[in-house]
């Protein structure tokens, strides 16, 4: 009897899966890198000159350019994915990404080339947000598109792991590198380490990725040539819906997330003094659980539905996010990462775990790549890319924090409502279901 070979394509739902997971977590990786250090050198060392307060708005607008990009990156993504293949288009972001967030970490400070620096660093970082828009719908797509009903929420959630992952070690590596060198040194070199350390592990998701097969409903749709000829339009105009409600959805979890993790940072730092690490320990601990607690919350999905989860996450994520404030405010390192646990652990993960498949379930194959993507990343945009940068202003505005959670809450008053309207796919034992055709259970 032959064995197989080691390079054999990955066939099978776990080893999709798990390959999917390997894959976006390098990806977030790259991405998170700029998000963490956006929080704490890029406002320094790229927009000096100005006031802390001004310098951290510059930098958080940098920040989102790269969520403006990604709906690009979903457009372009999706159409070759609904055409030619998931994998295919999976290898080219991951590529983008690393080669995008190694350049970063050799690019030279304003102190060298003055504007040119964050100029560049912009255009950077709109590379990463092509990359990442590529990135999550064909992951998406490729997991739940190998697995059985009853088990779909499980096996995509394999593609959101990547998300707290790719934290971790994007938040570990700044840890480990602010632990092991002094403030000066830091600054100098040191944050550009992680950024450096992207080629390896690029490396290392292209070997998984290659090995990665399109499931078969795809080859078979498209060898029977039926694929869409404009993908994105086609969502557009016959999943309006869907593409909708796929936004809402996603809106105020990623604002929960980029809150507590991004500009949770940021106003730790302004709170607490430069040096502290209550912020990047919370995060450490968040995503290292968060491993566990997206798949839990996934799994309990295809057993109660999408639409409870959800539901209890977005309402959740408001107290969680006010007790965050109020840790900050009490000084106690405990207590900040308990809160942060409660916004991301329990609240976010609720909703952002069984988004793969539910998001993937409301399309139709022949544009599912496109649709998919579409609603995740103009959510993206709206929830997340502004939601640091509209933070900071409010903050500096009324002098508290309380501002950020009333606008949390008209975001999560966005994504209940669509809960409430989305069909529930769960129980569907067809993992194509037709957007038109009524749940079979909610």
């Amino acid at each position: 009897m032959s064995t197989p070979s080691p390079a054999a394509p990955v066939r099978t739902p776990r080893k999709v899966a798990v390959a999917s997971a390997i894959g976006t977590t390098v990806e977030w990786y790259d991405f998170y890198l700029y998000a963490t250090a956006t929080a704490l050198v890029f406002n320094t060392l790229f927009f000096p000159g100005v006031s802390s307060t001004a310098g951290t708005l510059a930098a958080f607008a940098t920040y989102a350019a790269g969520f403006g990009a990604r709906p690009i990156g979903a457009v372009v993504a999706g159409h070759l994915g609904d055409r030619i293949g998931r994998r295919t288009v999976l290898v080219g972001a991951l590529l983008t990404m690393g080669v995008a967030t190694t350049l970063i970490g050799v690019l030279p400070t304003y102190a060298s080339v003055g504007v040119l620096a964050p100029t560049l660093l912009v255009v950077l970082r709109l590379v990463q947000g092509l990359a990442v828009g590529a990135e999550w719908g064909g992951a998406a797509v490729l997991s739940v598109e190998h697995a059985s009903a009853g088990r779909r929420g499980l096996v995509g959630s394999f593609t959101q792991i990547g998300s707290p992952a790719g934290m971790l070690l994007a938040t570990g590596s700044f840890f480990l590198v602010r632990t092991l060198v002094d403030p000066e040194t830091f600054l100098a070199w040191g944050w550009r380490l992680p950024f450096l350390a992207s080629a390896v592990l690029v490396i290392v998701g292209l070997v998984v990725r290659l090995r990665i097969v399109d499931a078969p409903e795809f080859v078979a749709l498209r060898e029977s040539g039926d694929v869409a000829r404009m993908p994105v339009v086609e969502a557009l105009r016959g999943s309006t819906r869907s593409v909708v409600l796929t936004t809402g959805l996603r809106i105020s979890q990623i604002a929960l997330f980029v809150l507590v993790t991004t500009y949770g940072l940021t106003y730790i730092s302004q709170t607490l003094g430069k040096n502290s690490s209550a912020g990047l320990l919370a995060v450490v601990i968040t995503s290292a659980i968060g491993l566990a607690s997206t798949p839990l919350w996934a799994y309990v999905s295809d057993r109660v539905g999408r639409r409870r989860p959800s539901l209890f996450g977005a309402f959740t994520g408001l107290v969680g996010l006010a007790l965050f404030f109020l840790a900050v405010q009490t000084g106690s390192t405990l207590l900040i990462v308990l809160a942060s646990v409660l916004a991301i652990n329990v609240a976010h993960d609720a909703m952002y775990g069984p988004q793969a498949a539910w998001f993937a379930e409301l399309f139709d194959a022949r544009v599912r790549y496109s649709g998919a993507s579409l609603g995740y990343q103009i959510g993206s945009v709206l929830g997340g890319g502004f939601s640091p940068l509209v933070a900071a202003a409010l903050v500096a505005l009324t002098g508290a924090p309380w501002a950020v959670v009333a606008y949390l809450a008209i975001l999560t008053a966005l994504t209940a409502t669509a809960a409430g309207l989305a069909r529930e796919t769960a129980f569907d034992p067809d993992p194509v279901a037709d957007p038109d055709t009524p749940a079979v259970r909610v």
